[in-house]
């Protein structure tokens, strides 16, 4: 009897324990389609560093697949991609999709906004993730800081930039608001995915583009054909974004799913200290083997007319869209804080004791 009760028990707790051991044991496989090609340099770099971790961390519960823009042949589709479940995964710039949405457009960077390191505590301690949450919210997403290039450089250009005539007509590659901005000037921006811009630069298909800075710059070859490279503006803190589908999030068990969110928070982290460095690396390189290059700033007049519209559009997105206003709002207000520790600390000790 004593025999039969034991075994009874032992069954049961079989029964009750079994699906959990089970889920321990269970595999899952995901599918990560990024906007740049294959063995892309420091984009490219932190979504492998990511699946990497998740890996290790997860004991191999969780494999992450990654499809390069040759595989999936839509650099510019990942929001559709994760949006429908083709892929539980998406890596990108939130900027990209400000014609299916203008709210996506703010987490990226703005013009004249943050620097990097005030960008990142307004992520994670002054509300930026809980407006990016409902911003995606909608769509069935879940979208992180993905990696940040840091200040971009404004650009390469066939011609030197002396007025705002030289904006006149200006064909040049430039996505998310800061092309709004510059064709409010006579400029006529477009976006390109990054295996095209060479060939079009090349072929005239536009007179300038700008990309990211010595870290990527270098190696696309951009110095043989426009001499003029510009100092930055438009991106001074350029965070890409891991997009996850929120269905198939759902669905991993809790501890995969931490696992997941710390992989996406490290690797973007060690993709900024990544780019650092290769800037760092390529602009001594650049200054050594190319003198043909000429680093310039844009002028004043330029400049201030740059700003001038900058701040117009803005005021007119916020006074269209509440959510935007808000958005909006929230950067500002986090910036002007942020600022004055900024100045206080980093521009004091530059400015008093950097030696050029």
């Amino acid at each position: 009897m004593k025999f039969k009760t034991f075994a009874a028990a032992m069954l049961v707790a079989s029964i009750v324990v079994s699906p959990l051991a089970l889920a321990k044991d269970k595999v899952y496989r995901w599918k990560l389609a990024e906007t740049w090609g294959p063995n892309f340099p420091v984009f490219g770099d932190a979504t492998k560093n990511m699946a990497k971790m998740v890996d290790e961390m997860s004991g191999g519960r969780l494999q992450i697949r990654i499809d390069s823009s040759n595989k999936h042949k839509s650099a510019l589709g990942i929001f559709d991609f994760v949006r429908t479940g083709q892929y539980q995964m998406g890596h990108s710039a939130s900027y990209y999709w400000k014609g299916k949405d203008i709210e996506t457009l703010f987490f990226t960077t703005l013009p004249f906004g943050m620097t990097t390191p005030e960008q990142y505590a307004w992520f994670y301690h002054g509300g930026g993730m809980e407006l990016m949450k409902e911003t995606y919210d909608k769509y069935g997403i879940m979208s992180f800081p993905g990696g940040n290039t840091g200040n971009q450089m404004g650009g390469w250009f066939r011609k030197e930039i002396n007025t705002l005539e030289d904006l006149q007509g200006l064909k040049m590659r430039i996505p998310g608001f800061a092309g709004e901005v510059l064709a409010k000037l006579g400029a006529k921006p477009t976006n390109i995915p990054s295996a095209e811009l060479y060939t079009a630069l090349e072929r005239n298909t536009i007179d300038a583009l700008e990309w990211v800075g010595p870290s990527l710059d270098l190696r696309m070859g951009f110095h043989k054909i426009a001499p003029f490279y510009y100092t930055g503006w438009h991106e001074p803190a350029t965070e890409l974004q891991f997009m996850v589908n929120q269905k198939a999030f759902d669905k991993l068990p809790e501890d995969l799913q931490a696992i997941l969110t710390y992989a996406m928070k490290t690797a973007a982290y060690d993709m900024y200290t990544q780019s650092t460095h290769e800037s760092a690396i390529n602009l001594a390189t650049i200054q050594q083997d190319y003198p043909n290059v000429k680093i310039r700033s844009f002028p004043p007049e330029v400049m201030n007319a740059i700003k001038a519209e900058n701040d117009k559009l803005l005021a007119e997105f916020a006074a269209k869209d509440p959510q935007v206003k808000k958005i909006l709002d929230s950067i500002e207000g986090y910036k002007a804080k942020a600022r004055q520790w900024t100045n206080f600390s980093d521009r004091a000790y530059l400015d008093n004791f950097d030696s050029k």
